[in-house]
């Protein structure tokens, strides 16, 4: 009996010669295609920006799987080109097979360890622009390069650097994980966000930082997103740079919190459930060009503040912020004002259901401390609706602080030094239907104001000077008690009927409580 003989060797040898044919030709037809193709992707490109330029070092066309690789790609921004704004090592670009056995031709977007890299000499190259960053054409210079629609997006180790002017170190984002699926390349209802969008990052080498939620890519003129956003332990001393400008100096903090997130071009909401500052120290710093603009930059801000509190697409929210182990101050470096600092420690603070014009029902704030390391501090607040304007009480007490603690703001505004005493603050306020009722009581107590071992160094009239001071404050105190107060009323129209409750509440601290210790202790020590 005769079995037929085997063909399948020689036919799986042919079916071999076939297969390497055809990847020797696709290799030759890939090489030929692929200069011209990068050239015209990247003309392409830069035709759909503004003010910025693409450069694609290698293309890399696989015609099996139908897939791009664009390696090397770097994006510099014409008016000031070094450093790049974008270095990435590579995107590839592919069809989703899965989506085409339903019958979708889309594709995925891969991106493995893009770097951006910003700097405040961008920024203000930006900001000199009429045209928003977000109007520049990235969306359509995605598009140009790959044909189909982008059903994936994926971002592999990537990071983001701010480099801001002083000695700061830079702001960063690392290991940047991100991942957007089922993008399609139309336009979606306003609001509506069809995309998945995953992120994850590392921030500033500890912080951690997690994105959750949806997005709408192709939003027009910006990409618009919906997400929870989660931050844990992130140091704000890498903020400092940044901060400085406002005459901020910040010394060290961190931050941690959720929150959602809505920004679209039809809205803006931020809604903070809940949020903590631990180990926060800082403080304003007022310097001789602070002191000069100080009053411009108030006004600003009180404007910036209006329109922002007015805007409907706007929408703020704060459902819990606490402040753990605080020390913040107010530091004036000025000639006429003196060398002082004037500050908060221990402290302890809880803001609870604040929002704009606190459409949410009353807002309340809790917070407790030492005035100049050493007064027991406690001041308590509430804020209603705004129906006819601001609407809100507040109470401060401060007692026990130790007057040797406050002698450089007592040489800066009444030219004396104490030894001894104590200073206690008292004031309940109240704004209603555009008029503040209430009083502030400043207080002193076994107040010793002449030291001959203190002050050797100082000349015969400042001596003189504070022994008379200090022989009427005696004069004054309550005996057996030792006590000097006194209370003044406060009653009256807010200065601005279209003030919002953040610039009454600013005036009241300044004029209310601040001006009132100083002038109040000079008074007790003057009369007779």
């Amino acid at each position: 009996m005769e079995f037929p003989r085997r063909r399948w060797p020689r036919r799986a040898a042919w079916a071999g010669l076939v297969v390497v044919a055809l990847v020797i030709a696709g290799t030759v037809a890939s090489i030929l295609v692929e200069e011209p193709l990068r050239r015209r992707i990247e003309s392409a490109m830069n035709r759909q920006l503004d003010g910025y330029t693409t450069r694609i070092a290698r293309l890399d066309f696989h015609p099996l799987g139908f897939a791009i690789d664009f390696e090397g790609l770097e994006v510099t921004q014409n008016a000031h080109p070094d450093p790049p704004v974008a270095r990435i090592a590579r995107i590839t670009a592919s069809v989703h097979w899965r989506e085409l056995l339903r019958g979708a031709v889309v594709a995925d977007f891969e991106m493995e360890q893009p770097a951006l890299h910003v700097d405040l000499t961008h920024i203000r190259r930006e900001a000199r622009d009429e045209r928003p960053i977000d109007e520049r054409g990235w969306q359509q210079a995605l598009q140009a390069m790959y044909p189909l629609e982008i059903n994936e997006f994926r971002i592999r180790d990537g990071q983001l650097t701010y480099v801001d002017q002083g000695p700061g170190e830079p702001l960063r984002l690392t290991a940047i994980d991100a991942r957007a699926t089922n993008i399609r390349n139309i336009r979606s209802p306003e609001r509506v966000y069809p995309s998945e969008l995953r992120l994850q990052a590392v921030v500033f080498d500890r912080g951690r930082l997690s994105l959750e939620g949806h997005a709408d890519f192709l939003a027009d003129p910006h990409p618009g997103v919906l997400a929870m956003v989660r931050l844990d332990e992130i140091e704000l001393d890498y903020f400092r740079p940044v901060l400085a400008r406002y005459h901020l100096a910040l010394r060290q903090g961190r931050l941690a919190g959720v929150l959602d997130l809505e920004h679209s071009p039809a809205l803006t909401a931020v809604h903070i459930h809940d949020a903590v500052l631990r180990g926060v120290e800082g403080d304003y710093v007022q310097t001789p060009p602070a002191a000069a603009k100080a009053k411009q930059a108030v006004q600003a801000a009180a404007r910036e503040a209006e329109a922002a509190t007015n805007r409907p697409d706007l929408q703020l929210r704060l459902d819990s912020l606490r402040v753990l182990d605080g020390n913040l101050g107010f530091v004036n470096k000025t000639p006429r004002g003196g060398d002082y600092r004037v500050f908060i420690s221990d402290l302890e603070a809880e803001l609870k259901n604040f929002s704009s014009h606190f459409t949410e029902g009353t807002g309340t704030a809790r917070i407790r401390g030492r005035f100049m390391g050493s007064g027991r501090t406690t001041v308590t607040a509430n804020f209603r609706p705004e129906r006819s304007g601001p609407d809100f009480d507040i109470d401060v007490r401060i007692e026990d602080t130790e007057l040797t603690a406050m002698n450089k703001l007592l040489r800066a505004h009444g030219k004396l030094d104490v030894v001894a005493g104590f200073f206690s603050f008292y004031s309940e306020l109240s704004v209603k239907n555009q008029a503040v009722t209430g009083y502030v009581k400043p207080f002193f107590r076994n107040v010793d104001v002449y030291e001959p071992e203190q002050d050797e160094d100082k000349g015969f009239f400042q001596k003189v000077y504070e022994k008379i001071a200090g022989g009427v404050a005696k004069l004054l105190e309550n005996k057996p008690r030792d006590e000097v107060a006194t209370q003044a009323p406060v009653a009256g129209p807010v200065q601005d009927p279209r003030a919002s409750t953040w610039q009454v509440l600013v005036n009241l601290v300044k004029n209310a409580f601040i001006e009132a210790i100083l002038p109040g202790f000079d008074r007790q020590l003057r009369r007779s």
